[in-house]
């Protein structure tokens, strides 16, 4: 199903001697790229109590267990989580780990507090204070808060178009000498670390894909046959769901 254009207009500056056109950059949505799941699910769900700081009881310093090690913050939906938290047991005492405010999608090792699982596009959002509880005779020691996020899968996409420049700055014709674009992109204005490149000036549109459930930021220069590139266009952005 079609979706209606967000339509945003760009002036290009160029710098040195490639010349500022009167170029026309235009962001618009492709076919349903903004869709994808987006519904925060609750911090806390199957498979976990309350959560509780970590503190260890019993034992003498020596043999005190300690919890570390941190899961991935993101995860894409259909990815599977495979983390094992760190364990300090000098006793080499028979641990128990149990979850606290584990989702429905995660489950843990009682053995070994390995955790697994794989999120389903239905557990897309935000999962917090997630914790691992570790026990031993005469001891409890539980992890610090663990949040993860479950992103849609990378299929948003933006169309980019514009208008070809004519003109150097000072004015002269720009004519044969145009050799093409670029195309640069982030998640963030001053960060715009991804690049496509276009070798035909008579290409002037470009549909950027996998696009993961975010902001992002557009610009596009221009450059010349002898590779001289013009400064970015104004900057523009589409959130893909």
């Amino acid at each position: 199903m079609p979706v209606k254009a967000d339509v945003r207009f760009f002036g290009f500056r160029f710098s040195k001697s490639l010349a500022a056109f009167a170029a026309v950059l235009i962001l618009a949505a492709g076919c349903g790229d903004d869709s994808g799941e987006e519904a925060a699910a609750p911090a806390g769900g199957a498979g976990g109590g309350g959560g509780g700081g970590g503190g260890g009881g019993g034992g003498g310093g020596s043999t005190a267990l300690a919890i570390s090690g941190t899961p991935p913050s993101q995860i894409m939906q259909g990815t599977a989580l495979n983390f094992t938290p760190t364990v300090s047991n000098p006793g080499g005492l028979t641990l128990t780990f149990a979850p606290v405010n584990f989702p429905s999608w995660m489950s843990i090792n009682s053995s070994t507090g390995q955790v697994t699982g794989t999120p389903g596009p239905s557990h897309v959002g935000v999962y917090s204070n997630i914790r691992v509880t570790v026990t031993a005779v005469g001891q409890s020691v539980t992890s610090s808060a663990y949040t993860i996020t479950v992103m849609s899968a990378a299929n948003g996409t933006a169309t980019l178009s514009w208008l070809a420049p004519t003109q150097r700055t000072d004015g002269t014709p720009l004519g044969a000498n145009l050799a093409g674009y670029r195309i640069y992109y982030g998640q963030s204005p001053g960060s715009l670390t991804q690049l496509a490149q276009i070798n035909s000036p008579g290409i002037l549109s470009y549909v950027v894909n996998n696009l993961t459930p975010a902001t992002w930021y557009f610009a596009a220069t221009a450059v010349d046959s002898n590779g001289v590139e013009s400064g970015f266009s104004n900057i523009g952005t589409k959130t893909i769901l």
